[in-house]
């Protein structure tokens, strides 16, 4: 057994009880709004992950909980994750998806991290990416250095940017 998976064993009956307690407290603000929708439970990367999950006439709703640029569901997931705080007395490093929103944009942040490698690999140069949240660089950072290459955070929040390199 890796150390991984002896970590994951230990922390998965913890990382589940803190994804049924974001899920009912989840249900409960969906109910609130009035919003239909699915919550789905899973260990990601050892982390407890939440998504909420519609059918597309009703996606289109679970949006508002996305809002522009992902604000609104960083609230939330930070709600959340003070939801999960309150119960266990733990922070928690809980990720939450509404409407697949996050799931899109890893896409997406992978796809401007392996352009950047390979621009990178083409001249040498360091190359600065635009601004990104929390959540955007630690997707290009893992995307960067599974590429074999590395990544550093610079400038200070909001405005904090990967710039990657050759290792």
């Amino acid at each position: 057994m890796t150390t991984n998976e002896q970590q994951d064993e230990a922390t998965g009956p913890r990382l589940e009880e803190e994804g049924e307690i974001a899920a009912d407290y989840l249900e409960e603000l969906l109910d609130i709004a009035d919003l239909d929708g699915d919550i789905d439970i899973d260990i990601d990367h050892g982390r407890a992950s939440v998504a909420i999950v519609a059918e597309n006439s009703s996606a289109r709703a679970l949006r508002a909980l996305v809002g522009p640029g992902g604000e609104v569901l960083d609230a939330l997931q930070e709600l959340t994750r003070l939801a999960v705080q309150t119960k266990t007395g733990d922070r928690s490093r809980l990720m939450l998806d509404v409407a697949g929103y996050r799931a899109n944009r890893r896409a997406e942040l992978v796809a401007v991290a392996e352009e950047a490698v390979a621009k990178v690999r083409s001249n040498g140069e360091r190359v600065t990416l635009s601004a990104m949240n929390p959540f955007e660089r630690k997707v290009v950072h893992d995307a960067v250095a599974a590429a074999g290459l590395v990544s550093d955070s610079e400038g200070v929040e909001p405005n904090r940017r990967v710039v990657i390199s050759l290792a």
